[in-house]
């Protein structure tokens, strides 16, 4: 009797335990509190369905906030904005508190002078680009890492409990690829350099700072402007502020799988 009435309690303890340990598993994860900062690349500038009422051209197609629509989170504001430079990603920073548990961010290309680059590259000959590509890529390499550093200090003392994630830029060009009109590969390859130049340079402040880096680089393979598959990005197109910017697709199979592949 006593024999069975043990084995009786051992069988009732391990289903409890087992049904315990099926609730934790299968528990849902606490909800995330999510602050998008940054310049167009993170608003969705080129991606349409513009939510905002202002000039910011935030995109319900743009990444943070296709993540935001498919992932468990209590809170999500969406403060990235057209045209942002460091100054201003510093003052959208306003939006984190000591609540916050997800921040991502783009930031830099405006500060180096990537719009300047486009255009010059557009109207000026081969090497006039090459040279506004040089003087890009020096700013990118002497002071773009210290306002990146105070972009990153900023970000962190006012989410210290956020993971913070930045993501970069992708090239904008196959080189050699279908295009047979418009700019020349020589640059194009220019082009192509100073995103490169910035990628490096913000990976290494982004490490620095202790915060993730996300390199989008490779999961524009294929879909450049020029390339043989689908371009995720606009060539020179009408609104000019879309122009160079990461198509509806490329925000929803670009960037969204890049920051995806850090958070899960």
């Amino acid at each position: 009797m006593v024999v069975r009435t043990r084995r009786f309690l051992a069988t009732i303890t391990v289903s409890l335990l087992a049904l315990v340990g099926g609730a934790v598993s299968t528990a849902a994860a606490p909800a995330v509190d999510y602050v998008a900062l940054g310049d167009s690349y993170s608003s969705g500038v080129g991606a349409g369905s513009y939510n905002d009422s202002g000039n910011c051209k935030r995109s319900s197609n743009a990444y943070p906030a296709l993540w935001a629509d498919s992932h468990p989170v209590s809170d999500f504001e969406f403060a990235a904005c057209l045209g942002a430079r460091t100054s201003d990603v510093i003052s959208q920073a306003a939006a984190l508190d000591a609540g916050t548990t997800l921040v991502t961010l783009s930031v830099g290309g405006n500060d180096a002078g990537f719009t300047d680059v486009m255009i010059d590259c557009t109207l000026g000959t081969d090497q006039q680009c090459v040279d506004r590509v040089a003087t890009a890529k020096d700013y990118a390499t002497t002071t773009l890492p210290g306002l990146l550093d105070e972009v990153y200090a900023t970000v962190t003392a006012n989410a210290p409990n956020a993971e913070v994630i930045v993501l970069g830029y992708p090239r904008f060009y196959e080189i050699g690829g279908s295009c047979r009109v418009g700019l020349s590969d020589t640059k194009r390859s220019a082009i192509n350099s100073g995103a490169d130049t910035l990628a490096e340079v913000t990976a290494q402040r982004a490490a620095a700072a202790g915060v993730t880096f996300v390199d989008v680089r490779g999961h524009f393979d294929g879909h450049e402007i020029c390339s043989d598959g689908e371009w995720w990005l606009h060539s020179l197109t009408w609104p000019v502020d879309e122009s160079y910017h990461p198509t509806a697709a490329g925000q929803a199979s670009g960037y969204l799988p890049a920051l995806e592949s850090v958070t899960g």
